[in-house]
């Protein structure tokens, strides 16, 4: 069973009386429904529907708890903190408890552990005072294990600010209700959905002949397809506009991570529609 320390990871705690409805009117996701032991992912907007922040948000007993990437931890507590107004909570980055994940069997009794509902074999995120386990696996390992499942993450697959939930495949994962009604963003959201106007998409990459750097163009036939993210040895996630691969691959085009042919294709989980013949071959 690996478990990996996550440094790159850090808390924000929302608690309180309030809290539930505080986080219901603004968060992606819904807190209402979410399981005692179950990390959901969720994403707070910009109103005009792009992504500022993406996390995990479980329960605790008196609140929730957000896992987001440490270095933008205290302004997700700050933008949280403007929607506050007079509810009665308290928001705050907690700095004294580390995270880790742990998949393939059962997680250390130090720590607290979580569901990671994005995807089955993600397994458990823990949490614990720092030093109350040892890790036997390294963080490069949880996110070729992340890569290898087709699992984006903001600031590494797309750019906070840049990117629609949809792009990022919050829909596909767990991050979006779209029945609880209004949140910050929630209008332009829904529209996406109900139009099926999401023509870029994070997809799987399967570099062949060597893998490229994150942020290198795709392209096809001279024309840019989308981006490279993350990468872990001949795999990888690439942000890409789906409507142009398909026109690419249906006039017969390769498409190419700067010099290096890549496969795109739709991660296993998602439903996603592709245009017809878009997943591409590299071989």
């Amino acid at each position: 069973m690996p478990v990996a320390l996550l440094p790159d990871r850090a808390l924000v705690t929302v608690t309180g009386p309030d809290a539930t409805a505080l986080l219901q009117g603004v968060l992606t996701c819904n807190v209402e429904t979410l399981q005692p032991a179950a990390a959901r992912l969720g994403g707070l907007l910009t109103p005009q529907g792009k992504i500022l922040f993406d996390f995990l948000v479980s329960r605790q007993p008196d609140g929730f708890r957000f896992d987001v990437q440490a270095d933008r931890a205290a302004d997700l507590a700050k933008r949280l903190t403007l929607y506050r107004l007079r509810a009665q909570a308290t928001i705050a980055a907690d700095p004294t408890v580390a995270v880790a994940a742990a998949w393939g069997g059962a997680v250390p009794a130090a720590a607290e552990a979580v569901a990671d509902c994005r995807h089955v074999d993600l397994g458990a995120r823990l949490y614990a005072a720092e030093g109350a386990f040892s890790a036997d696996a390294a963080e490069a390992d949880y996110h070729a294990h992340r890569i290898a499942l087709g699992i984006p993450e903001g600031g590494r697959d797309y750019a906070f600010g840049d990117a629609f939930p949809h792009e990022a495949l919050m829909d596909q994962l767990g991050g979006i209700d779209f029945k609880k009604g209004c949140y910050v963003g929630q209008e332009v959201v829904s529209r996406m959905q109900h139009r099926g106007t999401a023509r870029t998409r994070i997809l799987a990459a399967t570099y062949p002949e060597g893998a490229p750097a994150p942020g290198t163009e795709i392209t096809a036939s001279g024309k840019v397809l989308g981006t490279t993210g993350s990468v872990a040895g001949s795999h990888g996630l690439a942000l890409v506009r789906i409507d142009r691969l398909g026109d690419a691959l249906a006039a017969g085009g390769t498409p190419l991570a700067g010099e290096y042919p890549v496969r795109l294709e739709r991660p296993s989980y998602a439903n996603f529609t592709m245009p017809d013949g878009a997943t591409s071959t590299a071989e």
